[in-house]
């Protein structure tokens, strides 16, 4: 990846967020883009985005994650997210971790729509699909 998402949402590094050495713990990361991809569904008008309706969740499948350099406590980061492939019952997300133009993480990660009731897949709402489509 080289140019990040436009869509950022900032994150502020607290003492929780690190590690002994004062730098953020690496789990801290997919914590961050977590915020960033709820940021980015409510930009979309969806209140509670991991619970869609008609009995769907999304949940993450997997994450790819790259870790370049480290971020410190009192940091103020920006962590961006936008969706790079829209299928029928899942999404990937393209995401960066920065410190203004300093690229500190980036990742890709699979979101995938699944029934509450038994956790297999679904299809994604007609509505978040076009939503969604929207925005790729």
């Amino acid at each position: 990846m080289t140019d990040c998402p436009p869509f950022s949402t900032a994150v502020r590094v607290y003492i929780e967020d690190t590690d002994a050495g004062g730098i953020v713990y690496y789990v801290n990361y997919l914590k961050f883009m977590e915020r960033a991809r709820t940021e980015f569904m409510r930009a979309l008008g969806y209140d509670k985005p991991a619970f869609l309706s008609g009995d769907r969740l999304l949940v993450v499948h997997s994450a790819n994650t790259r870790y370049l350099k480290p971020a410190r406590l009192d940091d103020h980061l920006q962590v961006s997210a936008e969706v790079s492939r829209l299928a029928r019952s899942y999404l990937v997300f393209r995401q960066c971790v920065k410190r203004a133009d300093e690229l500190l993480c980036e990742a890709e990660i699979k979101v995938a729509c699944v029934r509450q009731s038994d956790m297999r897949p679904v299809p994604l709402p007609e509505d978040v699909q076009r939503a969604l489509a929207a925005k790729t």
